[in-house]
């Protein structure tokens, strides 16, 4: 740490440049020189002059003319006398003058570094375009004068050629730039080219204030350069006006031209008599709503963008309104668009309707042709076959068949005569719709009419005749068609009930099994009720051979209406009834087995649901004897390996489940309603509650061995789990960087920022005794003896303990994978290893460190150490010399 005794002033080693300029006489009269010449440049416009700075400043009087210059305003009246009062307190008027405007009178502050980069800035801005200059300071980037020159012809190219300057050439440079400053921009010569040619670093107060003068110069210049942009930018602003307006009234134009010419195209209502004409027509129109209106929307939305932003840039120039040519007002376009739509929509609708009344012709022809074209391949033939006459020698079940026939084909021609209607109603439609082919459709519709009467008349009397002989073989025809009509359905249930009987089922519940038996046992009720409809149709077959045998009726063939016969209806009965009892039994051993499945789950069912909860009542428990544990670790160990086995003589219950986990998984049971917890559940509980009472034990084991290895106190160790337990907010055993590090501050460790300690001098002599601010260009000014020792001198540099990196170096200790967590037996290693009653030399050392605020070291103008800082708040001053103040910002 720095510091200092009553008998050695404080060196900065920064300070050794500053200290060597002072002892030059060459800088100081380079400071008289710029300095003379600056306050010149102010003074002159007061009519007055300064030769000497010591001199004419001494007694204040030019120095507050000066400050009026410079402020524009009145100070208070100075004083005319030649007593050394008279000068001090016009000095001191001065300079309360220059304290009221906010301007500290030492080094260089914060404000005054703010100006100093501002410069800085403008400089590298105005420089940035010229070849080899590169202003980064205000010392060695100005040396060979390029910089200079470079803002004299960035301002005023007319008055230097600068391609002309040679960088190997500085003093040429400089002179030039310093001959055309004074002699075309009023600015006077601060500098000698020789001055910042001979020096290895020019001055930087004597440079950033000729450099500033040319800021000042420059600045109306840079007023007029703003007024000519602002002209330049009205123009602008006009001409774009200008080509808005042009803009706008040709895009109106083009819109409406284009409006015009596709009205009329959108009003034709000339309909085509094709769909594929109506179509390429609606087509059209769809490429029109896609390809050609979407840019037209775009232009017209465009075109009210562009009034609107025309008429704002009018009314923010304060220009009139923009009046369009008469009918290309917004108001027009709009109307026109609006015309435009209606006569888009009108022809959309119509182009719809046609297309639908063409599909409707389309439609109504196909379903003329198809229907006439089913109609005639049905009649064909027809005619030839109601003509015949097999009726005359046909035997009795030849009539039956044939007046059967001739039945189905009366019903057959009933039905067509809806078919037939159709087809008339769609031809008189086609005729109302104006078809263009109407005349064929006629034609033809007229054909079937016609061949449609001629068969109704030939129906008539081939069933006139058939009925003739209907009587003599009715009976034996109506028990035929009664046989059919009750032995298809009965045959259609006997097929349906093997089916039913054979069918293989799966069920996986109770429920689902005594449903199928339910079931079964109602189609079992309905067995009488079927064995008497087989009776009933058997009867039938029995009665016909009854009337065959009685009235030697020729039954050659079988019944012409089924081919079920009385061999298969006793057949199928028997099968059903040899597949009963085997459903049966079926039913009886699967409900059995449901049973059983039952019973296997509640079982699992009955144990889980107390094993489940048991084990999660455990890990709670563990959780809070983790965190609530006291008395000594051998006390706290005992207790914990009592628990442990306390939890492992409940195995056998685990095993046990285990078994009847087995029986459910070899029964093939895939769900338990009885139940939420599953095999799998209950394994991963038991194994996190072994895995969890272990870990505990053994951070008590190892808990054991460190105190016993590093000395540490059972109460060290409790305060220790205590903070631990605090900061697991988680409770996962684990802590966050975040959280460690507020734990370590809550345990005593510093690791938060301190201020910085500086040292200041008071001036000697003048009984006013009071902190002064950093100095500005002024210096020189008090470079009397009556002002010795006003400039400052920073003491040491910034104290204070870096807590990010005590922390990091703590953090790579605790967590050396570089995780970002710490475990709770990393924080009792590192709990140890610095709460142990060790005292090595590094040990002691590094507290020592901590105390001086790492800055223990040898000082080469003190043998020993004589002001040790603890921290800012348990500060104290050290020795103070006469005419000096220690104190701390």
């Amino acid at each position: 740490m720095d510091h200092y005794d009553e008998d050695q002033d404080y060196r900065h080693p920064e300070d050794d440049w500053d200290r060597d300029l002072l002892l030059d006489p060459a800088w100081e009269k380079q400071q008289r020189k710029t300095f003379t010449a600056w306050c010149n440049s102010h003074l002159r416009k007061a009519g007055t002059q300064i030769e000497n700075i010591e001199e004419d400043f001494r007694d204040g009087l030019k120095l507050m003319l000066l400050l009026e210059v410079i402020s524009g305003e009145r100070l208070a009246k100075p004083e005319r006398g030649k007593m050394r009062v008279h000068k001090i307190s016009n000095v001191n008027k001065a300079l309360n003058f220059i304290a009221s405007k906010g301007v500290k009178l030492v080094s260089i502050g914060a404000e005054e570094t703010s100006a100093k980069e501002g410069l800085l800035l403008w400089c590298q801005r105005k420089t940035a375009p010229y070849k080899n200059v590169n202003i980064q300071n205000f010392h060695i980037s100005w040396k060979d004068g390029l910089g200079f020159c470079a803002l004299i012809h960035r301002h005023r190219p007319e008055l230097i050629d600068y391609a002309k300057l040679r960088k190997d050439d500085p003093m040429t440079n400089l002179n030039t730039a310093f001959d055309v400053a004074e002699k075309y921009l009023d600015i006077p010569k601060m500098l000698d080219a020789e001055d910042i040619v001979g020096t290895a670093r020019p001055d930087e107060k004597a440079i950033m204030t000729y450099v500033s003068s040319f800021y000042h110069a420059f600045s109306g210049a840079q007023k007029a350069e703003t007024a000519a942009n602002r002209i330049c930018k009205v123009l602008a602003v006009n001409q774009e006006n200008e080509q808005l307006m042009e803009d706008y009234e040709k895009l109106a134009s083009d819109l409406l031209e284009w409006i015009r010419r596709t009205i009329p195209w959108l009003e034709n209502r000339m309909p085509e008599n094709t769909m594929q004409a109506m179509q390429q027509k609606l087509e059209d129109f769809r490429d029109y709503r896609r390809l050609h209106k979407p840019p037209k929307v775009q232009e017209k939305c465009q075109l009210e963008i562009n009034f609107n932003t025309l008429q704002t840039k009018l009314r923010l120039s304060n220009r009139p309104a923009f009046m369009p040519s008469e009918g290309k007002m917004v108001s027009d376009i709009n109307n026109a668009w609006g015309g435009l739509e209606g006569a888009e929509k009108g022809y959309e609708e119509w182009l719809l309707n046609e297309i639908r009344r063409l599909e409707r012709l389309d439609h109504l022809a196909e379903k003329f042709r198809q229907k006439a074209a089913i109609h005639e391949a049905w009649t064909e033939g027809k005619e030839e076959m109601l003509q015949r006459r097999d009726y005359e020698t046909a035997t009795l079940s030849e009539i039956k068949a044939l007046l059967k026939k001739h039945e189905a084909f009366e019903s057959d021609l009933a039905a067509h005569q809806d078919r037939v209607e159709q087809i008339a109603a769609i031809a008189q439609e086609l005729n109302e719709l104006d078809y263009y082919d109407s005349p064929s459709v006629n034609a033809r519709c007229q054909r079937i009419c016609d061949q449609w009467d001629a068969l109704g008349a030939l129906s008539q009397k081939r069933s006139e005749a058939l009925q003739r002989t209907e009587k003599l073989l009715e009976t034996i025809d109506q028990l035929y068609l009664e046989f059919a009509k009750r032995a298809a359905p009965f045959n259609n249930w006997m097929e349906g009930a093997m089916e039913d009987l054979q069918d293989s089922f799966i069920v996986h519940t109770i429920e689902e099994i005594q449903g199928l038996s339910t079931a079964h046992e109602q189609f079992k009720a309905t067995l009488p009720e079927a064995d008497k409809e087989r009776q009933a149709i058997l009867g039938i077959h029995n009665e016909i051979a009854k009337i065959v045998q009685t009235y030697h009726v020729n039954m050659a063939g079988s019944n012409p209406y089924t081919t079920i016969n009385p061999q298969e209806v006793n057949a199928k009965w028997d099968k059903v009834r040899q597949l009963v009892p085997l459903r049966d039994q079926s039913l009886i051993e699967e409900h059995a087995r449901q049973q059983n499945n039952e019973r296997l789950r509640r079982q699992f069912a009955n144990q889980a649901n107390v094993i489940g909860p048991w084990i999660q009542t455990k890990m709670e428990e563990i959780g809070r004897i983790s965190i609530e544990m006291h008395g000594t670790l051998e006390d706290q160990l005992t207790h914990l390996r009592q628990y442990e086995k306390s939890i492992i003589n409940y195995k056998p219950k685990i095993d046990q489940l285990e078994g009847d986990h087995q029986l459910i998984q070899a029964a093939l049971i895939f769900d338990n309603k009885h139940t939420n917890y599953t095999m799998e559940h209950i394994r991963v509980g038991w194994e996190q509650l072994l895995t969890t009472i272990a870990r505990t034990i053994n951070e008590i084991e190892n808990q054991i061995l460190t105190r016993d290895a590093k000395g540490i106190s059972q109460e060290q160790l409790n305060e220790f789990r205590a903070s631990f337990n605090h900061f697991d907010r988680k409770r996962t055993g684990i802590m966050d960087a975040e959280d460690f590090k507020t734990c370590l501050i809550s345990m005593g460790y510093n690791l938060v920022k301190q201020s910085p300690l500086f040292l200041f001098k008071l001036p000697s002599g003048n009984g006013n005794e009071q902190n002064l601010p950093p100095p500005c260009d002024l210096s020189a000014v008090f470079s009397t003896p009556e002002w010795e020792g006003l400039l400052p001198r920073p003491h040491a540099p910034p104290v204070c303990l870096q807590g990010e990196n005590e922390f990091s170096r703590i953090m790579s200790v605790v967590d050396p994978n570089r995780m970002g967590v710490v475990t709770f037996q990393g924080f009792i290693d590192f709990m140890s290893r610095e709460t142990a009653d060790t005292d090595t030399a590094d040990q002691v050392m590094a507290s020592f460190k901590i105390l001086a605020g790492d800055k223990v070291g040898p000082d080469p103008n003190a043998p020993l150490l004589t002001v040790c800082l603890v921290k800012l708040t348990d500060w104290r001053p050290a020795p103070r010399r006469p005419g000096s103040l220690t104190f701390s910002l």
